[in-house]
């Protein structure tokens, strides 16, 4: 372990079903975040976590999914959960290309298709973002992330003054 890891993470764009960000270490951008659509009432599995500051840490169970991750890449050994999220379980941050991959779970990748184009966000090139991103979280002593709101969705802090 070699240092402390704090990354931020600004929502930018939304849809009705899903929300598009940026996520950066300090001022550098590392890739492009892909969660669930905001909505007032959380609905299990198709809602984004609250904005905020959340510790990150490996959850150390042998899951299905982390057998499946552990069988396809060999460089995973256990998923990174965000610690404490209100009303929430078992939020990673992990592959993913469109938000029916999501479940409230952060989806990682290096190419965006963003609604300003169509209605539909997605990701590509998840996987070797993921694992830039995972090496950096295994080898870090701590990690937390930041969620900062600034797109002009209903719950965001619009016009807040943020620069990454």
């Amino acid at each position: 372990m070699t240092m402390d890891l704090h990354l931020t993470l600004y929502r930018f764009s939304e849809s009705e079903e899903s929300t598009i960000g940026l996520l950066y270490q300090g001022k550098y951008f590392l890739c492009f975040t892909l969660e669930d659509q905001y909505q007032k009432v959380k609905v299990e599995g198709e809602t984004r976590i609250p904005e905020g500051k959340y510790k990150i840490k490996q959850r150390r169970v042998l899951s299905g999914l982390t057998k499946k991750y552990r069988a396809k890449y060999p460089w995973f050994d256990y998923h990174f959960e965000l610690q404490d999220v209100p009303n929430f379980k078992y939020v990673y941050l992990h592959i993913g290309n469109s938000e029916t991959h999501s479940s409230g779970c952060i989806l990682i990748g290096d190419r965006l298709k963003s609604n300003k184009v169509d209605d539909v966000n997605n990701l590509g090139s998840s996987r070797p973002a993921f694992e830039r991103l995972y090496k950096r979280m295994k080898d870090a002593f701590t990690v937390d992330i930041d969620i900062i709101n600034i797109s002009k969705g209903p719950e965001s802090a619009w016009p807040r003054a943020t620069t990454p």
